[in-house]
């Protein structure tokens, strides 16, 4: 059977929601997990289905893409497909011809999972290993201590706390009250929280949203931030483990993150709350043509 590129319309989004939570289990390279999907939900229902390419075949999905931006595809195959020569191969053709409507033109990068044959297939085609990312992990073999400050799980009548908080991390964010709302229609949040960390003086300082796939398989945080003013106080290690802690509650196996190896301060504030380092691993790019 022919392999099938397509876009899943908002309707599709379940199966590609649950096809996404079935991959994930402890021991997989780090790859696209449900909560980049929530996390992406924030835009809404029809900008996230837009930005999601699924490559089927006999009516199988094998491989999801989610094109973070219009230069960036975030992508992951299947288990038992990563090493398909015919799906790497239609990957490729579909990734590096702008007319496929998966990438434009110029200058464009791919994640997929490391030990994929597309990997080896993109850098025969002249893709270039970019920055390095180090993901780390978390198991779950002993309870998660306390994080030692006050925790807040957010609903929905305390969003604008965790937008700011957000929006006070992280230069030139857009996180609103609204796409929060959005983001916790979406069918991803019904297996995440928001947890906001507070200071002695009752001062929100700290945020992250954290995405289970199930029980049983390993979560994700995503994203995580420290609010610019209260930055160098040990918050982002406390708010790490209380998102260790909610992960664990919600039957998670382990817990996931992953950010630039150049950022040193949160590679170093994550293994300050328990996690380790994985092997790095680097997108591909492609220079404009």
């Amino acid at each position: 059977m022919a392999i099938v590129l397509g876009e899943p319309g908002v309707d599709g989004l379940s199966e590609v929601v649950g096809v996404l939570r079935e991959w994930q289990h402890d021991g997989a390279p780090m790859q696209l997990h449900p909560g980049d999907l929530g996390w992406f939900w924030r835009f809404g229902a029809e900008a996230t289905a837009a930005a999601v390419r699924t490559w089927s075949r006999d009516g199988r999905i094998l491989a999801v893409g989610l094109l973070d931006h219009p230069q960036l595809l975030r992508m992951t195959i299947a288990p038992d497909a990563r090493r398909d020569e015919e799906l790497a191969r239609q990957l490729v053709e579909d990734m590096t011809e702008p007319g496929r409507g998966v990438l434009i033109e110029g200058k464009v990068s791919v994640e997929a999972p490391r030990c994929a044959l597309v990997q080896d297939l993109l850098s025969e085609n002249g893709w270039n290993a970019d920055e390095p990312w180090t993901p780390l992990r978390r198991d779950f073999t002993e309870p998660v201590k306390d994080p030692g400050v006050r925790i807040e799980v957010i609903g929905p009548e305390r969003a604008h706390v965790r937008t700011a908080i957000q929006r006070a991390s992280f230069d030139g964010s857009t996180f609103t009250n609204e796409r929060w709302h959005a983001m916790a229609a979406g069918l991803p949040y019904a297996d995440a929280r928001c947890l906001v960390a507070y200071d002695d003086q009752g001062n929100a300082v700290a945020a992250v949203t954290v995405w289970s796939a199930g029980p049983g398989k390993p979560g994700l945080l995503e994203p995580m931030g420290v609010h610019r003013e209260h930055r160098g106080h040990g918050y982002g290690k406390a708010i790490t483990v209380a998102a260790a802690a909610a992960l664990q509650e919600l039957g998670a196996s382990s817990a996931l993150v992953c950010t630039p190896s150049s950022n040193v301060g949160a590679v170093a504030t994550y293994k300050s709350a328990g996690f380790q380092a994985l092997p790095e691993v680097w997108d591909k790019y492609r220079d404009a043509q």
